[in-house]
């Protein structure tokens, strides 16, 4: 559901295409590879139908590498990349299928139960940790872990400081919420990481009309 700028998508650079070669069957890190850049590209897409038809066509390939690997952390997190894509597509997340919800949930938990040092399934648990309410499991102190953890191992990572600041804020801690979001833009900037620096933009403004209501 959320690309959070660690290796992940490092593995979109061995994606050479749909197949290995003509007639052959795609492998499962091609697969992985493709649904990942699905979710990403759809993420920046101009329109919703462009997205939809993105994160659809990412489900199927990740399906498909689940299929071929059930054992593959990466293949059901590229899984829940682009279920969770489908569910968020108007803007927050809509609960309103609770098979889908239920559906995304287990592939993330699965992908944490094959490798519990999965940084970026362990990023988007912490996300969703501070955003649901608690009767869906959420869990913001827990959350909040989580999300400190990955950045700590990964000093880069750009959207769990997102996540973070957007916690942050709800707690009332405003300046450690712009210190947050400041650190993501600027680091989205640098990384060139075009389906972020929206959203930490986003959220810095927000961050900055808040200090100046409460000036």
């Amino acid at each position: 559901m959320q690309r959070v700028g660690l290796a992940l998508f490092a593995s979109i650079a061995l994606w050479i295409g749909s197949t290995t070669s003509s007639g052959a069957q795609p492998s499962t890190q091609n697969l992985i590879a493709g649904a990942l850049q699905a979710c990403h590209d759809g993420r920046i897409a101009p329109d919703r139908a462009t997205r939809a038809a993105l994160y659809e066509k990412g489900q199927s390939l990740g399906e498909q590498a689940v299929a071929a690997d059930e054992q593959s952390a990466d293949a059901h997190f590229a899984l829940f990349c682009n279920l969770g894509e489908l569910m968020r597509i108007d803007g927050e997340m809509s609960l309103s299928s609770v098979f889908g919800f239920r559906r995304m949930m287990k592939e993330l938990n699965r992908a944490l139960e094959l490798k519990p040092d999965h940084l970026d399934a362990l990023s988007a648990k912490g996300t969703l940790l501070v955003r649901l309410p608690s009767v869906l499991g959420g869990d913001s102190e827990k959350g909040e872990q989580l999300l400190r953890h990955v950045i700590h191992e990964v000093p880069e990572a750009v959207n769990a400081r997102i996540s973070l600041a957007k916690s942050y804020c709800k707690r009332g801690r405003h300046q450690d919420a712009l210190a947050l979001a400041t650190e993501a833009l600027t680091l989205a900037k640098a990384q060139q990481l075009d389906d972020f620096i929206p959203e930490a933009s986003k959220v810095v403004a927000q961050l900055h009309a808040v200090g100046n209501k409460g000036n």
